[in-house]
């Protein structure tokens, strides 16, 4: 009989092991995920960024950004976002954190197997009865075994809650991604806008300097006044005082990128110095539209997969404080051979062994489980209003960078205008000064004018670009079918769940 009951228990096991991985044996508890649609517009109210007569680049098509950097045909900006994705401290935290998940889904997954546990032990020990003592030997083997049977889904329920999690895991570490490389991204632009900056600084200060150096003549000959030597040489002091100011900026942002990359510094000036042809001169974002509806754009956001993750394990938990409201069913086993002898005698097998079911039965708890089952349900609440909080903020912003490019787009000719005609108009002013036609306060207001409106069209150009870097960001980056996800880190997916796309920021060295 017993042989009987061990062959049809190891025949019944993996068939309930099966099942319960789905749900519970007799029934789930708990209510069913549904991904939710999210709550957004049917259309964008923002203005698309004009092409500028190129060709869009990848078409318009979201999905295939996944080489958005590399379009820029900068090799220093390349090299800066590799090392910058391999010495992100959240990246790494982000990482951790996945690995975590992954053992959390794995622990959730091992109930649903009998476990196995076996001790060994080896006694020597003297006793006696009144009379002469013995000396007694023992060893014993102990094997023991058990299972839980989920008969209403808890198991099943856990296991969800972790396998969410383990995506929302993920979706944050690809979220770490894009946010290093747009961080790493804007400095680099302000690096080589600060650098835009200081050129025209220097040759602001070159003119001022020359014009200095003129009027100082022309006043020891007689031909100027002191106060134009004086405000000639303030303005020259001035001139040298702003670049030194830009310089010292740019420094700053060398810094900048040192904490970000952890490169040597040396190695950051010898990058930044290699293309002169790069110097001053801002990247070169290639374009893309966002053509797609608010809600597919919105879906491909990291940040807006963690919400959703996050929701689905919630729903989870509802179900998994609900099955502790409900009998427990979990089947043990045991085999203990004990190998003994006494004074040297010969050694004799004693072996107990033992299996059965073992029903458990909430009976009495004040409150306990009914009120951890309204906790999870208002968790599960709180989520909801979280994603939906999650979703707004996604579309402010790529509304808010649609508006920046568009605004940037109409105000740059425009500025491309003043600053051409503020210079015709120092150019004029300065001839007629230096024919002595003019004064020297309207030629160093003009000298200004021409100046500020330089810096006003250079400041455009960062902030078109720094726009085109916002809109990637905040459509989420770019996507690629699991394709830069580490093998050991791909979550599986639950029946009907969509796939989390993965994100490409470059290609890892």
């Amino acid at each position: 009989m017993k042989q009987f009951n061990l062959f049809h228990f190891g025949l019944i096991l993996p068939a309930l092991s099966g099942c319960a991985l789905d749900g519970g044996l007799l029934t789930t508890v708990g209510p069913d995920y549904q991904s939710p649609e999210p709550p957004t517009a049917q259309h964008w109210y923002a203005k698309q960024p004009a092409p500028d007569g190129l060709p869009v680049a990848h078409q318009g098509d979201l999905s295939s950004l996944s080489k958005w950097w590399e379009c820029f045909g900068d090799p220093v900006l390349d090299r800066l976002l590799a090392a910058a994705q391999q010495e992100s401290a959240s990246i790494a935290k982000a990482n951790a954190q996945i690995v975590e998940a992954r053992g959390n889904l794995v622990s959730s997954e091992s109930v649903f197997l009998p476990s196995l546990d076996s001790s060994l032990s080896s006694t020597r020990s003297n006793f006696s009865m009144g009379g002469t003592p013995s000396l007694r030997n023992q060893h014993q083997l102990s094997v023991q075994s058990s299972w839980e049977v989920d008969l209403f889904g808890g198991l099943a329920r856990q296991r969800q809650a972790a396998l969410s999690q383990l995506q929302a895991r993920t979706a944050s570490w690809h979220d770490a991604r894009v946010a290093v490389a747009a961080e790493l991204a804007n400095a680099y632009l302000a690096y080589r806008y600060c650098e835009a900056q200081a050129l025209l600084s220097k040759e602001d200060a070159e003119s001022r300097q020359a014009s200095a150096q003129l009027t100082s003549m022309a006043g020891s000959a007689g031909f100027r006044s002191p106060s134009d030597v004086a405000l000639a040489n303030a303005s020259a002091t001035e001139g040298s005082n702003l670049l030194l100011k830009q310089q010292a900026q740019c420094e700053r942002s060398v810094k900048g990128l040192v904490a970000l990359t952890g490169l040597p510094e040396a190695q950051i000036r010898t990058l930044l110095g290699d293309t002169p042809q790069r110097m001053a001169q801002l990247p070169k974002p290639p374009p893309f539209q966002v053509t797609a509806v608010p809600a597919n754009v919105i879906r491909q956001r990291p940040d807006i997969a963690t919400a959703e993750r996050d929701m689905a394990a919630a729903s989870a938990k509802i179900g998994v404080e609900q099955a502790k409201r409900f009998p427990k069913l979990s089947l043990s086993g045991n085999i203990t051979p004990v190998f003994q002898n006494i004074n040297g005698a010969a050694l004799t097998l004693a072996e107990t062994w033992s299996y059965g079911p073992t029903l458990s039965l909430p009976l009495f708890d004040a409150g306990k489980r009914a009120a951890n089952v309204e906790t999870a349900k208002a968790q599960y609440q709180s989520a909801i209003a979280q994603y939906r909080a999650a979703v707004r903020t996604a579309v402010k912003e790529v509304e808010e960078a649609l508006v920046r490019l568009a605004s940037a787009d109409q105000r740059l000719p425009l500025a491309h205008t003043a600053a051409a005609d503020y210079q015709a108009h120092f150019t004029a002013t300065r001839q007629l000064y230096e024919v002595g036609l003019g004064n020297l306060i309207d030629a160093e207001t003009a000298r200004r004018n021409a100046f500020t409106a330089q810096l006003a069209v250079t400041e455009l150009e960062q902030e078109k670009v720094s726009a085109w870097i916002a809109l990637y960001r905040a459509v989420g980056g770019s996507w690629e079918d699991r394709a830069t996800e580490p093998a050991a880190l791909v979550a599986e997916r639950l029946p009907g769940q969509p796939e989390n796309p993965s994100i490409n920021i470059i290609s890892q060295p």
